[in-house]
């Protein structure tokens, strides 16, 4: 079937199962009891009730008021898809309030209203101002659009903005500010040519005004051609505002000359031949999508120098409105602000284009490994995944609210408050997105010992739709046909993935021979290497690896974890590559937390407890975190003699001895692992100061009854177990991973990691 086809089902299915839409409402509160509910409910309700109506500022107190935003649309504008009303909307708003939620961790309604008048739909709006602590209109056409947000920040006291323009103006504005700067010209100084005249466009171009670009420098065009002085068709007050006088009237005529294009229309409509007449170093923002008004090839073609963007993930600097609204609602909500003015979307602008121009930090250059962070022609904006936009950005925003005086709750520690934006970056299975990004940009074959199992198939599906990884996997052809024709999966042998048969390969006597040679003092004959080969899926796996046929061995879906283990060691281990320990990740509502070793090591001796927690820092930075490990037992700094507690004094002990770039503390438990408050009053000389998120143990059982615990009672998502000190050469999973938790495995093995061991 064709992709698109293929992406089709996927996203239906995706909105359907395992429940319709993409939202829920859950309790913040218990109610678990009478007494719950009394409070909850009557009589208790209305003790909130009467302290806000007798200090309406309250609300922010008692009710979700204050981290509140409704998404407001009739749909009149949806993005690629025109006016196809409110209801038909609904799932593009549904998307944006999780985008609010996930990245910003902003509550959203979704509010699609069937209302095309423009003044009638405002007094809608208008009506909300008691619900929400802001408004984000969305997908209105212009120019009503410019009309209901007009009378909306006339007659209300909260944030009023329309992403559709603001948004992408912001985002614009940066890239622009920075691709100014790489060409070395002046905003001042440059002719601008610009296609599409809707809300966006019109928006954008006011931005690039504030930020130096002369208005008759600025030509606009759109699907009439040029907007001039005394034109009829198809102008409005916004439009006119950027007429020019003169006799020319195409695209073409106008682009003569020009430092910068900025599109905002549809595809292909700037030519190669429109780029060759454009000034030395050209700036060309072309954002249409999917297809941009000129593909970069295209334009590089007749301009090699030339710094673009596109609005498009698989090209550099896209441009994307999730850069700037969940960041700056943040920093509005967060200081109590009444509008939404041009010196905070400025402040965002200015957060955003120096954050790129920055130092890479530690985390997004690990977040994003293989992708070029540095500043110039192709990183002119950060990335959408850069977990240094939620304290950046926001606090930029609050500031300027602050400093403008529109901020009714000012925040008193700027710094303390930056501190608290970044705790909360990583609530979520978001956490996996940047290792999804990194492997992309890697390409590499990753191969399934356990290829006929349904969760692996529907892993390898995935992974052809959203990475570039290869998989390989191993199993009968006829068995995988039948059973991905029965699970109702596109993909089929030989077409879409490559296939190692265990019954008749071609390669089985370069296989077999090979682990003969590798196995032969250690007690193999050939003939058990033969059976070996035709039987054992994981030795066949590592064998792949071994020879190169593969770069990473994923294992495990069924069987025990150590009867697997053996066989990687056997096949793939060598004095440098040896397994240290299994790490897994558990994310958290209110954050990541590691736990090792669960699977590798029984009863680890202090030498490997040392290992293990030297291999869980480098690992754990690959996640964009810094470590901070607390090495656990039932003892407390000492309070045990014996037992785990000494094992894990001299495990310190050997850690101490030389040093380290990571932060480590023990012997302590849990809670005082966890509760930095209960460990200043123990121990208030730890070198930790915050709660860990690196769990070390110093018994599997402990180690794996945590990670299970919070799995199966904590509602946590465990990714892993990542085996470490293989090099990323192989991961042995656990029969209770999903299709999802494989395609996790997959990504993170999907990185050429041999720094992290």
């Amino acid at each position: 079937m064709p992709q698109k086809e293929t992406l089709r089902e996927a996203a239906l299915f995706y909105h359907e199962f395992p429940k319709p839409g993409k939202l829920e409402i859950r309790a913040t509160k218990p109610m678990a009891n009478g007494r719950d509910l009394s409070r909850a409910y009557s009589p208790g309700v209305a003790e909130a009730c009467t302290e806000i109506r007798d200090n309406p500022a309250d609300a922010v107190r008692y009710t979700a008021k204050g981290n509140l935003v409704a998404v407001v649309s009739n749909g009149s504008a949806v993005l690629g898809l025109g006016n196809i009303g409110a209801l038909a909307s609904k799932p593009v708003m549904e998307g944006k309030a999780v985008l609010f939620k996930k990245f910003a961790n902003i509550d959203c309604f979704d509010i699609e209203v069937n209302e095309s008048d423009p003044e009638k739909l405002a007094e809608i709006v208008c009506a909300l101002e008691p619900t929400f602590g802001a408004i984000n209109l969305e997908d209105i056409k212009a120019p009503d659009c410019f009309i209901v947000e007009r009378i909306c920040r006339e007659r209300m006291n909260i944030p009023v903005f329309h992403d559709d323009q603001h948004g992408t103006a912001i985002v614009v504005g940066a890239a622009a500010k920075n691709a100014l700067r790489v060409a070395g010209k002046r905003p001042e100084e440059i002719k601008l040519v610009s296609t599409g005249g809707g809300a966006a466009g019109v928006a954008c171009l006011n931005m690039l005004l504030k930020l130096g670009v002369k208005r008759e420098n600025i030509w606009l065009c759109d699907i009439h051609g040029l907007v001039y002085e005394g034109r009829e068709v198809d102008m409005n007050p916004q439009k006119a505002a950027f007429a020019q006088r003169t006799d020319l009237r195409t695209l073409d005529q106008v682009i003569e000359g020009a430092d910068m294009f900025l599109g905002l229309s549809g595809p292909n409509v700037l030519t190669a031949g429109m780029v060759a007449k454009m000034t030395d170093r050209p700036i060309i923002f072309a954002l249409a999508n999917p297809t941009p008004e000129i593909m970069p090839e295209e334009a590089r073609k007749v301009a090699p120098d030339a710094i673009i963007a596109t609005g498009r993930s698989d090209y550099p600097n896209q441009v994307n409105n999730v850069l700037c609204f969940p960041f700056i609602f943040r920093g509005a909500l967060d200081v109590g602000a009444t509008e939404i003015n041009d010196a905070m979307q400025l402040a965002c602008i200015d957060g955003i284009a120096e954050l790129a121009r920055a130092t890479t930090s530690a985390e997004a250059a690990a977040a994003y490994r293989g992708d070029q962070l540095t500043f110039g022609a192709d990183y002119l904006i950060p990335k959408p995944f850069d977990p240094r936009l939620m304290a950046v950005v926001s606090s930029s925003v609050a500031k300027a609210a602050m400093d403008s005086g529109v901020a009714t709750r000012p925040v008193a520690d700027m710094e303390e408050y930056k501190a608290r934006l970044n705790q909360g970056v990583f609530k979520s299975a978001l956490l996996m997105r940047p290792v999804f990004e990194a492997a992309r940009a890697a390409s590499r074959r990753i191969i399934f010992a356990e290829g006929e199992d349904e969760r692996v198939l529907r892993a390898a599906q995935a992974i052809l739709e959203e990475t570039t990884e290869t998989p390989i996997l191993i199993g009968r052809p006829e068995v995988i046909e039948r059973r991905c024709e029965r699970y109702g999966l596109r993909i089929r042998p030989g077409r879409d993935f490559e296939l190692v048969n265990p019954e008749n390969d071609p390669r089985y006597y370069d296989y077999w021979t090979s682990y003969h040679e590798i196995m032969q003092r250690r007690g193999v004959t050939p003939d058990i290497a033969k059976a070996v080969m035709r039987t054992n899926t994981t030795a066949i796996g590592a064998v792949a690896v071994h020879r190169g046929e593969a770069d990473s061995l994923i294992c495990g879906t069924f069987g025990e974890y150590r009867w697997h283990l053996r066989y990687v060691t056997q096949v793939l281990g060598t004095a440098e590559l040896r397994p240290h320990g299994a790490l897994t990740l558990m994310i958290l509502e209110d954050g990541p937390l590691f736990i090792a070793d669960t699977h590798v090591h029984e009863e680890p001796t202090p030498e490997q407890i040392a290992e293990i927690t030297i291999g869980a820092a480098r690992h754990v930075r690959r996640f964009g975190i810094e470590p901070a490990i607390a090495l656990c037992t039932q003892s407390q700094f000492g309070n045990h003699e014996g037992g785990t507690g000494k094992r894990m004094r001299d495990a310190i002990a050997i850690l101490d001895s030389a040093p380290r770039d990571f932060c480590y503390e023990g012997e302590m438990q849990i809670d005082t692992a966890l509760d930095p408050q209960l460990r200043e009053r123990i121990f208030p000389n730890s070198r930790m100061k915050g709660p860990a998120n690196v769990l070390i143990f110093a018994h599997a059982d402990a180690a794996s009854g945590v990670r299970n615990i919070l799995k199966t009672r904590a509602g946590g998502l465990a990714v892993g177990p990542i085996l470490m000190g293989m090099g990323n050469r192989a991961h042995i999973v656990t029969p209770s991973i999903t299709a999802r938790g494989l395609l996790n495995m997959a990504a993170i093995a999907g990185t050429p990691v041999a720094q992290y061991g």
